[in-house]
């Protein structure tokens, strides 16, 4: 996480918009992007173990509404006197073992062991034989190991289970007594002949629908079927059909249990984890944000701690290159040997390049605290970039290079001497970055409620892959432009340039085509 922060910061430092408050620039940007991905994160937890949850549920309900259509079955083919599927037999065993709540004739529960050892044997096809003791009304379930299970014929509960294979030690026979749950009373019965007429009805109740004839043609085929339907109310239900393996009596018999009330449980479990996972987002979110502030605070701390650092730095280092310069000065003008007023000259170029550095410092300190102050007033551009072409002409014929006004129309409202500077910034881009002979156009026209101003140059140009970063603080692109390096440029101005434009409410952008030149333009709202 801290190296996460210092990547962030450092990133978000390089690309700041100067002229506007680097806590709100930067810092709460950042803020936002903890808070997001701590929030994130707990919402998929949430989403995954809530989503386990209902998943878990619903997975018990169908398994235990298929238990219980095949133990309704079982018991319907006992009433019947019907051989009984193999199968059923096995789902018989199976929701027996885990329905049920076993006491041992000796007072102790049916161990897990025992449990397995039924289930399995059923699996794995050991029933021996299946027959009704008519007498007892019992249903009579052997296994290969002289093992056994006494159902009641009419109640379907589990009597007696006894179990005699070798790995139990002891052989106990074992009493279960069953409880006959709400799963069966839910179920009801529709006893079927070939054509799906109904020929009696065996439920308490009235049916809830008429008999699929598509389940029964599949049972009919295949011996049995399973399936979800939807009724023309629009519930939904489960069926189960089974063909009837004697001559006579129904053909088939199929059972069903609607699923409303599994569904509704659903449903609330449903709301009650959706209202869960928005509170706890909520709360997850604010104490993020929480979070998110205390892991930043660090950051803006150090980031106050360098703005006043670099202000004071500023202000103490503008006295003393003030006297350097002076005396400077002084020494240059009593200065008679030729090599000494060459040191000198140099001393001075030097000073004044400090001198700026120191001023640029100032100016982005300012711009990324919020405490620039501009002084805005009615400028005519007319006017304004006429006595400006006037005093750059005279660098541009130093060096052969014409700078031209094309046209300057339009009033802002701009504070004259952050505008000055910033087309003093451009025009000295300019003129770094066009050789002997070319050409600087100066240019202000009307856009909307804003004034575009551009100037145009016919230097090198810049390569497209520096464009993006070329407003990035300290960013210099001198070798795109095949120029030497050494060229007093620390790569602040653009920046500077950049963060003023904004300052005053505009925006500044730049386009270039390498040896064709290079268009910097930026708007100011109108007076």
């Amino acid at each position: 996480m801290l190296k996460l922060l210092m990547k962030s910061v450092t990133q978000s430092t390089s690309s700041a918009k100067p002229g506007i408050d680097w806590r709100r620039n930067v810092l709460k940007p950042l803020r936002w992007q903890f808070t997001f991905l701590y929030t994130l994160a707990a919402i998929v937890i949430i989403v995954l173990i809530g989503g386990g949850a209902y998943t878990i549920v619903n997975r018990y309900f169908e398994q235990i509404t298929d238990l219980a259509l095949q133990h309704k079955m079982v018991h319907e083919f006992h009433s019947l006197n019907a051989p009984l599927p193999p199968e059923l037999a096995t789902a018989d065993v199976d929701w027996s073992v885990l329905r049920t709540e076993g006491m041992s004739n000796r007072g102790r529960l049916l161990t897990p062991q025992e449990a397995r050892r039924i289930a399995l044997a059923a699996r794995n096809g050991e029933i021996k034989s299946v027959k009704l003791k008519e007498k007892d009304n019992e249903y009579e379930i052997k296994f290969r190991d002289d093992s056994e299970i006494i159902v009641d014929a009419y109640s379907g509960r589990i009597l007696e289970i006894e179990i005699k294979g070798e790995h139990l030690n002891p052989p106990t026979t074992t009493l279960l007594p069953a409880a006959y749950d709400a799963e069966l009373a839910s179920i009801f019965v529709l006893p079927l002949d070939e054509q799906g007429r109904i020929l009696f009805n065996p439920n308490p109740a009235a049916l809830p629908m008429p008999a699929h004839q598509e389940a029964l043609a599949a049972a009919l085929r295949n011996g049995s079927d399973l399936r979800t339907i939807t009724t023309i109310n629009g519930e939904r239900v489960r069926l189960l059909t089974y063909r009837l393996t004697r001559s006579d009596g129904p053909a088939a018999l199929q059972l069903g249990r609607v699923l409303n009330d599994q569904e509704q449980v659903l449903y609330q479990l449903l709301t009650g984890l959706v209202g869960f996972g928005i509170v706890g987002a909520v709360m997850i979110g604010i104490a993020s944000w929480w979070l998110a502030g205390r892991a930043l605070r660090p950051a803006e701390e150090a980031w106050t701690r360098q703005l006043r650092f670099i202000s004071s730095a500023s202000h103490e280092l503008r006295a003393p290159l003030t006297l350097i310069r002076a005396s400077a000065e002084v020494a240059l003008r009593n200065a008679k040997d030729e090599d000494q007023r060459e040191l000198l000259t140099d001393v001075l170029s030097e000073s004044d390049h400090m001198r700026r550095l120191v001023d640029d410092l100032l100016t982005l300190s300012r711009l990324d605290s919020g405490s620039l102050t501009l002084q805005r007033q009615p400028i005519t551009l007319n006017d304004f970039l006429a006595d400006l072409h006037r005093h750059v002409s005279r660098l541009g014929e130093e060096r052969g290079i014409t700078i031209t006004l094309a046209q300057a129309r339009g009033t802002v409202i701009a504070d004259p001497d952050r505008l000055r500077q910033i087309l003093l910034i451009l025009i000295d881009n300019a003129l770094r970055y066009t050789p002997t002979g070319g050409t600087i156009t100066l240019n202000a026209e009307l856009a909307g409620k804003q004034v575009r101003i551009s100037v145009r140059d016919t230097g090198c140009g810049i390569t497209p892959e520096h464009l993006p970063h070329l407003f990035e603080r300290f960013y210099r692109a001198d070798q795109a432009r095949n120029r030497s390096s050494n060229t007093n440029n620390a790569g602040l101005g653009l920046s500077i340039a950049k963060g003023l434009v904004e300052a005053h409410g505009g925006t500044i952008g730049i386009e270039s085509e390498v040896n064709k030149g290079t268009l910097v333009w930026f708007t100011i709202p109108t007076a």
